[in-house]
């Protein structure tokens, strides 16, 4: 890679960050890839090496009692929900060349709760009973793949990501975790990188097919995803900048447990991010903090999302 060593072991943020998501929108306003994930040296893949990263993700977010939500295979309204999630992710970038470029296989497993209060939505006649939930379980392992290349200050990557229907998922309750539903993402991602000026200008996309959650009947239709990050390293251990994400569904989702019809979410967020850089004895360390403000929301909580995500080497070819 042209950049150096610590460069590529900083965008490893990206590289690792694709994991699984709990976002808002379609079947229990929820998508698996995670909106956020991806901020600074996003096209970048690390050098050949294992890699470990541990991401705490915090969610707060609302819908007013005019919003249904499906949710378990209920409709509830007047909501109130906060997740926090912890994901552990492995991402090993093999040695050599594949296609011209670095390719990275990744896993992701998450664990983690949420609360819920609401009410449920009862047809032609407002509001019903409230309802409360809460839930700590591990949610569904996600697995993916990357392909990373360069050219002097640019980076690109393309990766996959698949959402495997194994985590805990109890029908009718209003927290969960996981998905009980297949799903693949395709995404991308480029970065401008200037390691004399400290500048970093990059942005990530992707869609997001989902299969159907036999449980409830419900196919989520297809998801857009847009990310993106304008940072400056300050000092050789410190930067910061501005993030933000666009999150809209594509087409409807269908299925017999679809009662608001194809239900077609929409999200805005801008935040801030920094990221520092240490060591532990001989070992490096890369921290970053991310913390994002919905806005324009539809079909979908709004609310507030943070980050606190530390990266760690347990190899590096060549080292």
């Amino acid at each position: 890679m042209s950049v150096s060593r610590t460069t590529g072991f900083l965008a490893l943020a990206l590289a690792l960050g694709s994991g699984a998501d709990r976002s808002e929108a379609a079947e229990s306003g929820t998508g698996f890839y995670l909106l956020g994930t991806r901020s600074a040296q996003a096209g970048i893949l690390p050098p050949a090496g294992l890699y470990v990263q541990n991401d705490l993700y915090l969610y707060s977010g609302s819908a007013s009692a005019g919003q249904s939500l499906p949710l378990g295979g209920e409709l509830v309204a007047d909501i109130d929900a906060v997740a926090y999630i912890d994901l552990l992710t492995a991402l090993w970038v093999l040695p050599g060349e594949v296609l011209g470029g670095s390719l990275a296989l990744q896993g992701t497993l998450p664990v983690g709760g949420q609360d819920v209060d609401a009410a449920l939505a009862l047809a032609g006649s407002g509001l019903g009973a409230s309802v409360s939930d809460d839930v700590f379980t591990v949610g569904d392992p996600v697995l993916g793949a990357s392909l990373g290349w360069h050219a002097g200050r640019l980076h690109w990557s393309a990766s996959a990501l698949v959402n495997v229907p194994l985590g805990n998922y109890e029908e009718g309750e209003v927290a969960n975790v996981a998905f009980h539903r297949w799903g693949l993402d395709l995404g991308g991602a480029v970065t401008w990188f200037d390691p004399d000026s400290g500048w970093d200008l990059s942005a990530a996309a992707g869609i997001t097919l989902n299969g159907e959650n036999p449980d409830t009947d419900y196919r989520t239709g297809t998801e857009f995803h847009l990310e993106g990050a304008v940072t400056r390293q300050i000092t050789p251990a410190f930067s910061a900048g501005v993030v933000g994400y666009y999150y809209e569904q594509l087409t409807g989702d269908s299925g017999a447990g679809a009662r608001l019809g194809s239900f077609k979410g929409r999200v805005a967020a801008l935040g801030a991010t920094a990221a520092y850089n240490f060591r532990i004895g001989a070992t490096p360390v890369a921290a970053r903090l991310r913390v994002y403000r919905e806005f324009a929301a539809r079909n979908r909580l709004e609310g507030t999302a943070g980050f606190l995500t530390l990266t760690v080497p347990l190899g590096l070819s060549g080292n």
